[in-house]
């Protein structure tokens, strides 16, 4: 039977490691690499010799290799996945093919075997969407499917910046940056900040998403963890250091899988008053939030914002000089969820841009999108940004949903955003839940388990969209209802007997209202700026650097 490549790669490691030791003892007559002794005597006794070695040499390499095995890769690799299995965090993919058609639809290995899907972050369903889609299949026509390289070696193109014009439009910044995926945005900008500012602290919320843990890590430099949206720790830790003192808090506006809101005007006002930067993670928010879909941090100017339409609003919703989305420093989105796509970005100052372009080796080392890539993201975000009737109704069917679930007595973790986290509690009965829905109900609804969420609050989480209507909502609801009657799953009065947990059955929880007030939520397309439905026609000098 041939062996393992691991077991010969560790055998033959030792075998090499044994004879450049033996290759490096010098010969008796030797003396700066050469033999001294000369004539077809010295010659055979050098033959002789060389034999000889070699012999030994292959003799203390085979007993050598009998004595020390080499390192068990399977064995530590085989270790780590059964302690996944064990504790029921071993992940399986499910076969989904959503189609463009029929969303949201999908169909598994079967074209036949069809699925409702309730889980997927294309929040605003743009990825089918026929002007998305068009927009893709003429700049494939027209300029191929890949982009030829980094934007420093094969350049840019059109496409590009017209995306990250209308990136820097929507989030009303000097400019923006395009990254091959948030999480490497997220990672790049971070890291950098804290290697380019070596005295640099962090202050991270301890539901920051995973990108941005690595990003922060990479960074190399002091940081601090604070508890989920707690600003008093926030602020006792901010006022420990002079304001002198280089900070950064980093948060996100919405976290995805609780659904829990940052309050990003506090965090602002905190930084203002104790020297630091502002990094704002919109990932989950942008194309859902705001009159425009730029995010949570456009949502808490709304009158401003809409009344200016792409335009800088004059003054902010309270009378001020600046927006709360004017404070944030640096904003991270993605191109992949409510844009249909794939892709991330940061947008920001002109100057800091420019650094980041220059200076981060996420952006510079890798592969630019394809141009009918961010074309189509383009499109969407056009697309989205003048209708606003995409984010109210796919508001107004979350609100369905959760009131239906809170009826039944479905545990959803409270939250003022557009996510549906159902609390489980257990890994394996999410998995159990998941497959129920999926084999006997046709609805996907993936499991959340650990290392997404801790240990002990695994969940389901639905994610309604425009197209997910009050009928295909009653179907999913009774059908979850049937899964915890048939899995005798915790309802809120069992996690109320328990004393609660995040929220659901904790008593004297206070639940947050809902981040679209009813009055937001009545508005049409036509309330909106009409300039919104202008283009972005002027490229930013940023994008390609600035001249001096």
């Amino acid at each position: 039977m041939q062996r393992s490549i691991f077991a010969r790669f560790g055998n033959s490691s030792a075998a090499v490691s044994t004879l450049n030791r033996l290759s490096t003892t010098a010969a008796p007559h030797a003396k700066n690499g050469y033999a001294t002794a000369t004539g077809a005597g010295a010659a055979a006794a050098t033959a002789t010799a060389s034999s000889t070695n070699a012999a030994a040499a292959a003799a203390a390499a085979a007993n050598h290799s009998t004595q020390e095995s080499g390192f068990d890769y399977e064995g530590l690799i085989d270790s780590e996945l059964q302690k996944k299995r064990l504790d029921k965090s071993y992940r399986y993919f499910n076969n989904i093919n959503r189609l463009a058609k029929e969303f949201p639809l999908a169909h598994r290995q079967r074209e036949a075997d069809k699925v409702t899907v309730w889980c997927s972050n294309d929040y605003l369903a743009l990825s089918k969407h026929p002007e998305v889609l068009d927009a893709m299949h003429k700049t494939i026509d027209k300029y191929g499917c890949g982009a030829g390289g980094t934007r420093n070696i094969a350049g840019h193109n059109i496409p590009t910046l017209n995306l990250e014009a209308e990136l820097a439009t929507l989030h009303k910044k000097e400019g923006a940056l395009v990254f091959s995926s948030c999480y490497v945005a997220n990672d790049a900008v971070l890291s950098l900040l804290g290697q380019k500012m070596k005295d640099l602290v962090i202050f991270s919320d301890e539901l920051n998403h995973a990108s941005m843990i690595v990003g922060i890590k990479h960074a190399n430099v002091k940081k601090h963890i604070f508890k989920h949206n707690d600003l008093n720790e926030l602020e006792q830790l901010l006022q420990s250091y002079p304001k002198s003192v280089p900070k950064l808090i980093a948060f996100e506006s919405v976290y995805s899988m609780a659904g829990s809101v940052a309050d990003i005007e506090k965090i602002c006002d905190l930084a203002d008053k104790y020297g630091a930067l502002t990094f704002l993670d919109e990932v989950h928010a942008v194309g859902l939030y705001g009159p425009h879909g730029a995010g949570v941090a456009e949502h808490c100017d709304f009158e401003s914002h809409r009344a200016s339409g792409i335009a800088t609003p004059k003054t902010n919703d309270k009378g001020g000089a600046k927006t709360v989305m004017d404070r944030v420093d640096m904003i991270t989105g993605t191109l992949g969820k409510s844009f249909g796509s794939v892709g991330g970005y940061v947008a920001a100052s002109r100057k800091l841009i420019d650094w980041f372009r220059s200076f981060a080796p996420g952006f510079i080392f890798t592969t630019t999108l394809p141009p009918s890539v961010m074309e189509g993201a383009t499109a969407a975000i056009r697309y989205q940004r003048c209708h606003i009737d995409l984010r109210t109704s796919q508001q107004k069917h979350t609100m369905y949903v959760k009131k239906a679930f809170h009826e039944l007595g479905i545990p959803v973790i409270p939250n003022p955003s557009h996510i549906v986290p159902v609390l489980i509690g257990n890994a394996d009965l999410a998995k159990q839940a998941s497959d129920i829905l999926i084999n006997k109900h046709q609805i996907y609804v993936q499991a959340i388990n650990f290392p997404t969420v801790a240990r002990g609050t695994e969940r389901l989480r639905i994610t309604p969209t425009p197209g997910h209507t009050n009928d295909l909502s009653d179907i999913l609801i009774n059908a979850v209802d049937d899964v915890f009657n048939e899995l005798q799953l915790p309802r809120v009065r069992d996690w109320e007997s328990q004393g609660g947990l995040l929220g659901v059955g904790e008593s004297g929880f206070v639940e947050e209202p809902n981040l679209w007030t009813s009055s937001q939520l009545s508005l049409t397309n036509d309330d909106l700026n009409p300039n919104v439905r202008d283009p972005i026609v002027k490229q930013l000098e940023v994008s390609s650097g600035i001249k001096q």
